[in-house]
């Protein structure tokens, strides 16, 4: 009937005020919970003129943490210096060779078997593929058959063109593809001349699809662009690409961030592969279909895992002196 069943509550969302929230909106008590709940939804916090934060917390940071300890301190006793997890190169070629040959189990966003299946064909080999492979591996992109165009193109099977010779160095990255939401800003800010704000503000009506808010943004667009002596008929195609492409638009910093933890754990697998596994077992401990597949993954890594040990093991998964999981 169109009448409010429940209220919600966001996991990790958080309201940021200058003030007492109840200056601003009425709050209410959770049951259960120890927080107080804003009584607006997420729309109107901010209408209102209010920061909402959404802090989510991810356990594979706690997994690289696990596994840092546990090789910082063999380090320690080898007179090595510490391991920096946010100093690595991103160029390591191990790394690329165990992502291509799709040995990704415990790899974070790269282990499900769909993902294994793009990563055959795609073949990443520098970090902007690894982004990009974030970027892609979604419902819209594999679907619309965007996916399999980048493919072509990176491998030298289709021709990379790009819908104006300006736009090079935006989507030389991406070979000529529109794939992130940053790359459909800085099109409307090299063409038709936008500040980063208008913008921002044109990635959004492209996102929400509002007709009305399109057919404005549509004749600023081209406006902007014939200032700079586009043709009308070139400035009206790129922007229905554009158009095309930010349904499927993804936000390339957060692919870049998820796809440098996706890094870091191909890193210690490749390089570290006792302590990593040993962390990857640890965050899963109370799971015991998961413990199976990580121990088979451990003995199809040639890691030996040594039983339960009074003398040798601690409360949770570590790495020995010798390269084995107690």
């Amino acid at each position: 009937e169109g009448l409010a069943r429940n209220a919600g509550r966001h996991a990790g969302g958080l309201v940021i005020a200058p003030s007492a929230l109840t200056d601003f909106m009425p709050l209410y008590c959770e049951q259960g919970s120890d927080g107080l709940v804003t009584q607006f939804d997420m729309g109107d916090v901010e209408g209102i003129g209010l920061v909402k934060f959404d802090f989510l917390g991810l356990r594979t940071l706690t997994i690289i943490d696990w596994a840092v300890k546990d090789i910082n301190r063999l380090r320690t006793k080898q007179d090595q210096a510490a391991l920096d997890i946010l100093k690595l190169p991103l160029d390591d070629a191990l790394t690329f060779k165990l992502v291509q040959a799709a040995r990704t189990t415990a790899v974070f966003q790269l282990e499900s078997r769909g993902m294994k299946e793009l990563i055959k064909r795609l073949k990443p080999d520098s970090f902007e593929d690894l982004i990009a492979l974030v970027a892609l591996f979604r419902p819209g992109p594999l679907q619309s058959g965007m996916v399999d165009d980048f493919i072509d193109r990176k491998h030298g099977k289709a021709v990379v063109k790009y819908p104006h010779q300006d736009l090079e160095p935006i989507l030389k990255p991406t070979y000529g593809v529109i794939l992130y939401q940053e790359q459909v800003m800085q099109i409307a800010r090299v063409l038709a001349g936008f500040t980063l704000g208008a913008a921002d503000l044109l990635r959004r009506a492209m996102g929400k699809k509002k007709a009305e808010e399109m057919a404005q943004q549509r004749e600023i667009f081209v406006s902007g662009a014939g200032d700079n002596n586009i043709a009308e008929s070139d400035s009206s195609y790129i922007f229905d690409l554009m158009e095309k492409f930010a349904g499927y638009g993804f936000n390339k910093s957060h692919s870049a961030a998820y796809a440098l933890v996706s890094y870091q754990t191909a890193w210690l697998k490749v390089n570290y592969p006792a302590e990593f596994m040993a962390a990857v077992l640890s965050s899963e401990m109370a799971n015991t279909d998961k413990i199976v597949v990580f121990i088979e993954e451990c003995r199809a890594m040639g890691l030996t895992i040594r039983p339960p040990s009074v003398n040798e093991s601690a409360f949770r998964f570590v790495a020995n002196d010798a390269g084995e999981v107690v």
